[in-house]
Parts: structure tokens; C-alpha cells; sequence
């Protein structure tokens, strides 16, 4: 049935704060890394091995644990310096963060068993990396106010009002 004579609603499509859509992108990055983390302890002999005491080639210790951790609490940190640090740091942080982790995600396929799974994984976290970079790169730069004059150019604009 074809209704006729309703007006057409448009939704408002609102304009996303770079900080908001970098922030979202670490928080996706995070659970996605995470979660292939987690996902790939349903492998097989994955934790066998892990009780053995070895993740993929190393053995597990403190320095691996410490290292991995590391290496999960800087986009964790990062979602949250996304959205405190000033646009100019903010910025630079992002591009350099994101930048860095692409080898470290791209280490990720090596000697992975489960080619499919582990290549999903990481051509979704590169996306994500990729997708940090050019939010950041294309961060919105405002030209200088017409408004912002020097004090003595003020003066001079309240003395032709006043006048």
C-alpha cells in the first residue's frame, strides 16, 4: 500500500568532532584486537602450548606479559588521549600511534597457523589504523578570525562606533 501526501522526513546527518570518530576508532581497534586474542585460544594446541608455557615462539614470563599488556593499554590509553589532549597534540600523538602500530599488527600474521582468521583480523585492524591516520592527517584547521584583531586594532574599531 503507497501512502500519498506525507511529507518526507530527512534526518539530520550531524557533523562528528574529529576527536569523538578517533576515540571510536582506538575503542574498535582495541575489542578487535582483543577479541582475535581471545578468539584464537579456541585454536587448536593454543593452549596446550600456553600451558607449556609458550606463546607462539616465546616463552611466557613477565617480560612477555609485561610487553603484551603494553601493547594493549596503548590504544586503550589512546581512546582516552583522543579526546583530552589538545587538536595539535592530539593530532601528532594519533599519527605517530597509528603509524607505529601498522608493523607491530602486520607481526601479527606471522607463523599464524589460521591464515583466514588471522588475515581477517589484521586487514580489519589495518583499516581501522588507516582509518586513525587520515582522521587525524585531515584534522579540521580553522583560518584566523576576523574577530581575533590586536588590541590597538580594536581600540581603533570602538573609537569609529563611538564616534
Amino acid at each position: 500500500m503507497m501512502r500519498t501526501g506525507q511529507p518526507t522526513v530527512t534526518l539530520e546527518d550531524q557533523r562528528i568532532p574529529v576527536r569523538a570518530k578517533l576515540a571510536a576508532t582506538w575503542t574498535s581497534f582495541m575489542f578487535l584486537y582483543a577479541y582475535v586474542d581471545i578468539l584464537n585460544f579456541f585454536t587448536p594446541g593454543v593452549v596446550e602450548d600456553i600451558l607449556d608455557g609458550k606463546v607462539f615462539e616465546f616463552d611466557l614470563s613477565q617480560t612477555f606479559s609485561t610487553t603484551a599488556l603494553t601493547l594493549m593499554a596503548i590504544p586503550i590509553f589512546m581512546v582516552v588521549l583522543s579526546m583530552t589532549l589538545p587538536a595539535r597534540a592530539n593530532r601528532i600523538t594519533n599519527l605517530i600511534v597509528a603509524s607505529l602500530y601498522v608493523p607491530v599488527t602486520a607481526f601479527n600474521v606471522v607463523g599464524a597457523s589460521w591464515l583466514y582468521f588471522y588475515g581477517l583480523g589484521i586487514v580489519l585492524e589495518l583499516i581501522l589504523l588507516a582509518l586513525i591516520v587520515r582522521y587525524a592527517w585531515t584534522w579540521p584547521r580553522t583560518a584566523p578570525s576576523a574577530t581575533m584583531a590586536t588590541s590597538s586594532d580594536r581600540e581603533s574599531v570602538r573609537a569609529q562606533r563611538q564616534a
